[in-house]
């Protein structure tokens, strides 16, 4: 995935430089994906507010997901904006967070992903995802 990764910086650098050549602009492409992390407890917050937490899985102070961005879900972070904070990871933060905090759940149970073999045994066949490298790259581009 490196070299896909690379590859679309270095497609990114050159339309840069050739929108910069011909006078114009480029615009980076949206999005797909956010970071949304929880930052403020339960008093005071509305019965709409504390239903959207519960959709993304933030049940807690400082919880986080990663939530796909698209009409519907932008205007829950803008209902949710002063409980949470939200932005945009990088592929550094995804990987970082997936090997050092990411939780799999097989047969109710919450194992740590600690090697590949938790992937490989839960998404291995549905998905075909078998490692901790293809499970950043599909968080990162937001899957097929």
């Amino acid at each position: 995935y490196e070299a896909e990764y690379k590859k679309m910086e270095e497609e990114a650098v050159a339309n840069r430089r050739a929108a910069k050549a011909n006078g114009g602009f480029y615009v980076p492409a949206e999005p797909k994906v956010a970071l949304v992390i929880r930052i403020r407890g339960i008093i005071g917050v509305s019965p709409k507010a504390k239903k959207v937490m519960r959709l993304f899985r933030l049940l807690q102070l400082h919880n986080a997901t990663f939530v796909r961005l698209n009409e519907p879900t932008i205007r829950m972070l803008k209902l949710i904006e002063p409980y949470c904070a939200y932005g945009y990871p990088s592929l550094k933060t995804i990987r970082h967070l997936v090997y050092k905090r990411g939780f799999g759940k097989i047969n109710k149970q919450r194992i740590p992903i600690a090697d590949n073999t938790v992937i490989s045994e839960a998404l291995g066949d549905s998905c075909g995802i078998t490692c901790c490298a293809d499970l950043v790259n599909e968080i990162y581009t937001v899957g097929p």
